[in-house]
């Protein structure tokens, strides 16, 4: 899953905010580069971010949406607005990459009347407040226990299982120690019996053991995180550096005698 960032204030500073343009070119590296989704997002969620309206979301979002639409390459939008996601599915993204879980009033509701894929990621707090003081007892046990919460919340409200897809939100209300933990444990997450989806891109529990500032510094343990999320069950690594992504994982499926 390529990252593309539709905001003035991304914390890996690749995004690239109202310019329509810029977002499309670098759509376009990024599928180029081999991507087998885009993910777009057109509202910062790194700790600290202030929300922005569903209106901004839109503007940004609906014309680098519509200039991808014919492009061959399936496109997720990352959002937790009904409004937004909605528009989204209308101009054609087949994924709804929601932060909050679909727990927002009325987002249940438009993914049941879609037949779209959603993935339902794990947050303590909210991104403003986040990271001032994330306490767990037991971060695994607690975010498994969350993330079945959801599926059975979808699966309720009518949304096929085959559709379903976890994340367990790393940085998202965790230490450094709660990330490592989780990634340590992340195969416990394969018996939700969903695909797990793993964003470790460029993230801060990455410059906090390499001493690496945030961008493209990173990107070496970024990969790293990429494999060893894969090699503990993950099926979609969500990242900036599509193409030496795919290069390290070439390796390791030669390696495992996977095509």
């Amino acid at each position: 899953m390529g990252i593309v960032n539709l905001t003035p204030d991304s914390f890996s500073g690749d995004g690239v905010g109202d310019d329509v343009k810029a977002a499309i070119s670098h759509a376009e590296a990024q599928a180029q580069a081999g991507a087998d989704i885009l993910d777009l997002g057109a509202e910062s969620s790194r700790p600290g971010a202030a929300p922005v309206s569903a209106d901004v979301e839109i503007a940004r979002l609906r014309p680098v949406l519509r200039a991808l639409r014919d492009w061959g390459v399936p496109i997720s939008v990352d959002t937790t607005k009904p409004e937004v996601m909605r528009m989204a599915l209308d101009e054609g993204a087949v994924l709804i990459n929601d932060i909050m879980a679909l727990r927002a009033p009325g987002a249940l509701e438009v993914l049941a009347e879609s037949d779209a894929g959603v993935c339902l990621m794990h947050m303590q707090g909210e991104p403003r407040t986040m990271q001032a003081d994330p306490r767990y007892g037991d971060v695994v046990e607690e975010v498994h226990t969350f993330l079945t919460a959801r599926l059975m919340a979808c699966l309720a409200a009518g949304i096929d299982k085959a559709r379903l897809i976890v994340d367990a939100g790393f940085g998202f209300g965790k230490t450094v120690e709660h990330n490592y933990t989780l990634l340590r444990e992340l195969d416990r997450f394969t018996t939700l019996g969903v695909p797990i989806l793993v964003g470790l891109s460029r993230k801060s529990m990455l410059g906090a053991v390499t001493g690496r500032e945030a961008g493209s510094a990173r990107m070496p343990a970024s990969i790293a995180a990429a494999l060893l999320a894969v090699e503990r069950g993950a099926s979609i690594v969500r990242v900036h550096d599509v193409a030496a992504t795919k290069d390290a994982l070439a390796v390791w499926a030669a390696l495992k005698g996977s095509p």
